[in-house]
């Protein structure tokens, strides 16, 4: 029995001994494919200078042909059973080797996994003439099959190389060939060796097999970008391999007092652990851990745990059969992500290995990596997503600006050139005009200072003066604003609807009055005047008062009620819209409450159901208000 490198090596061997003599032998080498001969081409063009008796056999997979040139190839079929054998007959005028070798497979066998030199073969290697022209002659015959153009040269081979096989069976004595005896000393260690070899490639091979399938762990969770599945693919996987009855990984930070386990495998009848709350303090391997920044691990939990070890942990490792103990920990750049732990809960404690710790580090390693890219993945959908509303807001501005700023420009322009250019005007249509471009510079003024002001918020230039607060006064004074800012005719009925002992709220008066003022401002703007806006407001909790405009106007289609808050939103477009603004007064309103802690949402049923606004205030403990003499009032 032979490996592959045991019949590469006898095969340049014998090639050698070609190469160093003086004669002209027969050489005859079969290879299974032609990306075998492809190696050792360049040996037979040496060779060929040797002899013109040269003859290379393959079957054929890319450009392998029947040729005549340095030396003969002769490209046999790919069923030919010369395809699971390996050949090399050299017969010379003192000496003759012979090769003669068949594959073999056995189905199973981990010896044979992973590497090509594992490949066995079943043969002979002999310094016998008989043999090896017996070899020579079936070969010649094989090869006057395949090129039968070569039947006087292959006669001539014969002729000269077979003679002495032919001269034996007429009775005469063949010539004897006596082996050097240091070759035939190494034969018959090779043949000795094959045994131990075949050993030695067990252990590499199931070696092999336990890395290949962490190789296939490894690329499994690098292609995923979902942490939830990196954990449970490898727990699966280092559970597999390493036969642990437990393996545990759990993500966990240094100052972490527990940690949940969510991702677990089990070896049949072993308990399981999955959603229990592992403690960390009082474990001692994981203070270990992170303390040396290294993986920690106990044989035997009854007798190696440290002195310090709490009873009630003790009684914990009892209570679920932890005998054997492994913790190492999934490091990024020094900083801790989880804990990869295995565990044995058979009766006898079993030991680590060096090996097995170390494979169990690579795939720490790996999964650190694994989790860090899809941190990293998630944070850029995030910032996509960012750019995404920056673009539609890039958009959004052009637009507003075209329709917000050119039109009242456009508007005072045409004013302020009649006014110049027409001195008799009558003093009615000159107020008329004086009014339009009054008009329009206030709303050019209104849009210039929603910019500013969003502009300060979103970068944290204002400076807030909270104080305690009476909500109804701040209203008051939101109603005072729209009153100054519409039509009284125009405006919908307007209720404030407000409980006794309405406790103080903690905020800054005029910030408030501004999110007052928009929200009533916005109702107005999408509600007839025969319409109806409520002003309400209850302690949601201990902690916060909520606050609801709710008005009986156009409404807002559900899945759009979280985009009325972002920059420049405007529900029928930019430049389709019947109601005038610039958009920025919710995203405004937005960005104060959440500077207090609170909270603003926006609800609805639809187009025409009307819609509400509700915000959150911070109240303040243990201080109430008079009570309201008028709960409910109406205006106008």
């Amino acid at each position: 029995m032979y490996f592959k490198s045991s019949l590469i090596a006898l095969s340049h061997a014998m090639e050698d001994q070609v190469l160093a003599g003086s004669s002209a032998p027969l050489v005859i080498a079969t290879f299974q494919q032609e990306r075998f001969y492809r190696q050792e081409a360049h040996r037979y063009r040496r060779i060929a200078e040797k002899s013109d008796q040269v003859y290379v056999l393959a079957a054929p997979e890319t450009e392998f042909r029947n040729h005549s040139g340095d030396y003969e190839t002769v490209a046999f079929a790919p069923t030919d059973a010369l395809a699971q054998e390996w050949h090399l007959v050299v017969l010379g005028d003192s000496y003759a080797t012979c090769l003669i070798c068949r594959e073999k497979s056995s189905p199973g066998d981990e010896s044979t996994l992973g590497m090509d030199s594992n490949r066995r073969f079943e043969g002979i290697w002999t310094f016998e003439r008989q043999v090896a022209q017996e070899a020579a002659g079936i070969l010649l015959d094989r090869i006057l099959r395949y090129r039968p153009e070569l039947a006087r040269k292959l006669a001539q081979a014969k002729q000269t190389y077979l003679g002495a096989f032919v001269k034996s069976q007429g009775g005469d004595e063949s010539v004897e060939t006596n082996p050097d005896p240091f070759v035939g000393r190494l034969v018959t260690y090779l043949q000795v060796s094959q045994y131990k070899l075949m050993k030695a490639y067990r252990a590499i091979a199931a070696q092999e097999k336990r890395e290949r399938l962490i190789h296939l762990m490894t690329v499994a969770i690098r292609r995923s970008l979902n942490p939830e599945e990196i954990l449970e693919v490898a727990v699966e996987k280092v559970g597999q391999v390493l036969g642990a009855c437990r393996c545990l990984i759990y993500r966990c930070r240094a100052t972490d007092t527990t940690a949940t386990i969510a991702h677990e495998f089990l070896s049949p009848n072993v308990p399981s652990l999955q959603g229990i709350t592992w403690p960390l303090t009082e474990n001692p391997l994981f203070q270990t851990v992170i303390t040396t920044n290294e993986s920690a691990w106990v044989k035997d939990t009854h007798q190696d745990l440290p002195p310090t070890t709490s009873p009630e942990f003790r009684q914990l490792l009892t209570q679920w059969g932890i005998r054997s103990w492994l913790l190492v920990p999934v490091f990024y750049q020094e900083r801790l992500l989880g804990i990869v732990e295995l565990q044995h809960c058979g009766p006898r404690p079993e030991e680590w290995t060096s090996e097995e710790i170390g494979l169990v580090e690579a795939i720490a390693n790996q999964v650190g990596v694994a989790l860090i890219q899809a941190e990293a993945y998630a944070h850029l959908e995030d910032l996509n997503q960012q750019l995404a509303a920056l673009d539609r807001t890039r958009s959004n501005l052009v637009a507003i600006t075209g329709h917000e700023l050119r039109t009242p420009l456009s508007t005072i322009q045409v004013c302020l050139e009649s006014l110049s250019t027409e001195p008799d005007m009558p003093p009615e249509l000159r107020q008329v005009m004086l009014n339009t471009a009054l008009s329009d510079a206030e709303r050019m003024r209104k849009l210039i200072q929603d910019f500013l002001t969003l502009s300060k918020l979103e970068s944290g230039r204002v400076d807030w003066n909270p104080e305690p607060l009476a909500l109804p006064e701040c209203i008051d004074l939101g109603l005072s604003h729209i009153r100054a800012r519409h039509n009284p005719q125009d405006l919908p009925q307007i209720i404030t609807h407000l409980p006794e002992n309405l406790p103080l709220i903690e905020a800054d008066g005029e910030w408030l009055v501004e999110v007052l003022a928009k929200l009533l401002d916005n109702a107005c703007k999408f509600t007839p005047h025969k319409g109806k806006i409520t002003i309400s407001a209850h302690p949601r909790d201990k902690r916060m008062l909520q606050v609801t405009v709710a008005d009986t106007g156009r409404g807002i289609e559900p899945k759009r009620l979280e985009t009325v808050f972002d920059r420049f939103y405007q529900e029928e477009g930019a430049l389709q819209r019947t109601t005038g603004g610039t958009g920025l007064g919710l995203a405004i309103c937005r960005q104060i409450i959440q500077r207090w802690g609170g909270m603003i949402w926006a609800e609805s049923q639809g187009k025409d159901q009307g819609s509400s606004f509700h915000f959150t205030l911070p109240i303040i403990p243990s201080v109430e208000t008079p009570p309201l003499k008028n709960k409910k009032r109406t205006t106008r």
